[in-house]
């Protein structure tokens, strides 16, 4: 049976602190402090509740600089969160909070109740209910009907979420037909991109329209808001293979020394996203089982559109993966088939899609190619692009007609189609000039043939 929290031997925090496996005496000796305040704290009231979190505060401010305050309250949250795992309490009253004001993330939670007047705070924080207006029911049967039939459907519920939220905190007059309603919603800002999506909720509700009654006609789709917004679009930065091996170099060198097996994980990261044209997300979601090196190919499982794709690899790249994974090994990494291909010490093993995309941008940083701060300048999806217009440049440069080999490369991008695939096609100075020059040197003298036959 599980002890319950707080224990008068305290045995429960020092089990949570050996488990941590904390490199240094001072921090477990410091983890083992904020902890200990917590329960001197919790052991004075009957339930571990929001007064408990508020006097732990209370007490913890007297005797800490905020940013002090900011890491324990990390620490607390983890240790939280594995008393309600494994049963020591009833409910972790952080989550509970989380719960009622409808917010994923904790820090907020702490930061209201630091401030001076903690249940204004939290009054401000809370959030409406998903799909509580008076549209939310029908909406939430659409989005489970279309993923009962298959459909991943992410885009559109929050689309839908977002609109069912207004509707929460902008209700209108009673019986107010549907029209009304996003018309109020649309006036609620001109912004090319608020138009463009204005348009895609007329769709889906135009589709939930017609599953509920097919009587009701199509509707046809306004193409200009998106047409408009597209103008506004960031061009793709097309990074040149000497802007790759820059980067590449500055990825092998990354400093970490509590991370030595880091700058080879980047490293392998950099050359998939470039070579093979992964997401960011494929990046993260690879296993150790997804590599064969003797087949020399990755697979890429359950992606985009539910696609599953085995992708071959030139004999350079399987090279370096090769050379990560006998270096993963030696740094302890799990030999585990389904352990992530791209594994750290930490948490459950992973890179998540996040953490890959800020560790790339830094690269791209220290490569000079993005500014210090800010989400100005290349990023890393622009690796995808890049690779898509540099190989269709050696196409050119080879004497192989791009037009034949574009199908193949949808399928080896994960695409539906290949309309998909023209999206990455941003055209260059180089690629408009090797175009020209096959023009010149095929379709002109087609031309000249047609002339030729008029009468």
């Amino acid at each position: 049976m599980t002890a319950r929290w707080p224990d008068p031997d305290r045995a429960i925090i020092g089990r949570y602190v050996a488990s941590l496996d904390l490199r240094s005496t001072k921090s477990r000796a410091g983890y083992a402090q904020v902890l200990h305040g917590l329960q001197d704290v919790a052991e004075r009231y009957e339930a571990l509740d929001q007064e408990v979190l508020l006097a732990w505060l209370r007490e913890s401010a007297v005797r800490r600089a905020p940013s002090t305050l900011l890491h324990r309250t990390r620490i607390v949250d983890r240790f939280l969160e594995r008393l309600a795992k494994i049963g020591a309490i009833q409910r972790n009253p952080v989550a509970a909070l989380r719960d009622e004001c409808n917010i994923k993330q904790c820090m907020p939670i702490w930061r209201a109740l630091a401030s001076r007047n903690p249940q204004e705070a939290l009054a401000e924080l809370r959030q409406p209910r998903p799909f509580g207006s008076v549209l939310g029911e029908i909406m939430a049967e659409h989005v489970a009907m279309m993923r009962r039939r298959g459909y991943k459907y992410t885009s559109q519920p929050q689309l839908l979420l977002r609109f069912d939220r207004f509707l929460q905190l902008h209700p209108g007059p009673e019986a107010e037909p549907l029209s009304f309603m996003m018309d109020r919603w649309a006036a609620t800002n001109g912004t090319l991109h608020h138009a463009e999506e204005c348009e895609k909720l007329a769709r889906v509700f135009a589709k939930i329209l017609r599953h509920r009654d097919p009587s009701i006609p199509m509707r046809r789709p306004d193409p200009r808001p998106r047409k408009e917004a597209s103008k506004q679009w960031r061009t793709p930065h097309i990074y040149s293979p000497a802007d790759v091996r820059r980067m590449l170099e500055i990825a092998r060198n990354y400093p970490s020394p509590q991370a030595p097996l880091r700058p080879q994980s980047m490293y392998t990261m950099l050359l998939l996203a470039y070579c093979a044209g992964l997401r960011r997300g494929e990046l993260a979601r690879l296993d150790l089982g997804d590599v064969d090196l003797h087949a020399g190919s990755i697979t890429i499982r359950q992606t985009k559109f539910f696609k599953t794709r085995i992708l071959p690899l030139p004999g350079s790249v399987v090279v370096e993966l090769r050379a990560y994974i006998d270096a993963r090994r030696r740094a302890g990494g799990s030999q585990d088939a389904r352990s992530g291909l791209f594994w750290h010490e930490r948490g459950d093993g992973h890179y998540t899609p996040e953490m890959i995309t800020w560790l790339l941008s830094d690269v791209i940083r220290r490569a000079g190619l993005k500014p210090l701060r800010g989400k100005a300048g290349p990023r890393v999806h622009d690796l995808r692009h890049s690779m898509v217009v540099n190989r269709i440049l050696e196409w050119y440069r080879t004497g192989i007609n791009p037009q034949e080999r574009l199908p193949f490369l949808a399928t080896y991008l994960g695409h539906r189609d290949i309309n998909s695939t023209l999206v990455y096609i941003t055209v260059t100075q180089e690629l408009l000039h090797l175009a020209n020059e096959r023009f010149r040197t095929m379709g002109a003298q087609c031309l000249s043939l047609g002339r030729e036959a008029q009468p």
